[in-house]
């Protein structure tokens, strides 16, 4: 049943002409119409609050449930522009998958337990809508998160990895500490965290991050893998694997660090001199005037994603 009818009064209705040409770029453009994704906004009444998501699916493939993938916008962003700057509906193309970029309340992902748990409460009820309309795979749904956007991913996984969530990735991303001692995720949950080692804003050894709009404590990045090697059942050591340096002149060497004996798959892609940037897009150097540090093209962050998850069986 197709998901996006104007109408129904799930509050579900058709983006403006331009969902397919603005917010896909020009790569899509040159995609066949036949192969072209649909895109819907998304309203949902969730905790006394209007919450909003862009839906994005390929016509064609309207039957039947599909998996999922979740998209959380970092600080200060939109579903709308995550969606144009990471480019998985690039990497995807013609797969039978369903993309959801929700956005945060006036560009802000909640930073403590307390404010987190609307946000979470609210892509609970959305993914409920779309398992509810037949949609959604109830076994197949992924979560991607970079800078805050990962921060909340991250909690979720602490929380929630026990309800529907089959794997989760993260960029420029560590665990909140004040989560960190308690998390405890109800079954193992397959991670893949991507994070830059000379990141100024999101400090790969831990601290206070530097978001302009966002000073919260986070855990180095080997304590954020902590919590979920235990619960994966991970053995002692891990097996690195160099990328290609495919930008000797950008300052940074990549590598697939992938935590042995796991019961389903830890990794962290660590980029060696990395900054906070989402690696293999286009970098402005500067996010809000902030430096952002070195820019590393040796991968391409949403072919990594989702080769990981299609592993997992998106």
């Amino acid at each position: 049943m197709p998901i996006a009818p104007p109408q129904r009064s799930v509050t579900m209705r058709p983006a403006s002409l331009g969902v397919i040409s603005c917010l896909l770029g020009l790569a899509l453009a040159a995609v066949s119409q036949s192969a072209l994704a649909a895109a819907a906004h998304v309203t949902i009444e969730s905790g006394g609050q209007r919450r909003t998501a862009v839906l994005v699916e390929r016509e064609r493939l309207k039957l039947g449930r599909r998996p999922v993938i979740v998209v959380l916008h970092g600080g200060s962003g939109s579903g709308a522009r995550v969606r144009r700057n990471l480019g998985l509906e690039e990497t995807i193309r013609s797969r039978n998958v369903t993309l959801v970029y929700p956005d945060a309340i006036n560009g802000h992902w909640g930073e403590t337990k307390e404010t987190a748990q609307r946000d979470i409460d609210f892509l609970g009820i959305l993914l409920d809508r779309l398992i509810a309309n037949g949609t959604a795979d109830r076994r197949k749904i992924f979560v991607v998160g970079s800078s805050t956007g990962g921060m909340l991913a991250l909690r979720i996984a602490c929380e929630r990895a026990g309800e529907a969530y089959a794997g989760m990735a993260t960029i420029i991303a560590n665990l909140p500490a004040d989560i960190a001692e308690s998390c405890q995720p109800p079954k193992p949950i397959p991670l893949m965290v991507i994070n830059g080692t000379a990141n100024p804003i999101m400090p790969y050894a831990g601290g206070t991050t530097k978001i302009t709009d966002s000073k919260v404590d986070v855990v180095s990045t080997e304590a954020t893998l902590a919590p979920f090697a235990k619960a994966d059942g991970c053995g002692e050591g891990r097996t690195t694997i160099a990328l290609p340096d495919r930008d000797p002149k950008d300052g940074t060497r990549s590598y697939i660090d992938k935590l042995n004996g796991c019961k389903v798959p830890v990794e962290l892609i660590r980029v060696e001199g990395g900054g906070h940037t989402i690696p293999g897009r286009f970098s402005a150097g500067t996010t809000r005037g902030q430096p952002v540090g070195a820019h590393t093209n040796d991968f391409d962050a949403a072919h990594a994603i989702w080769d990981f998850f299609r592993r997992l069986g998106a």
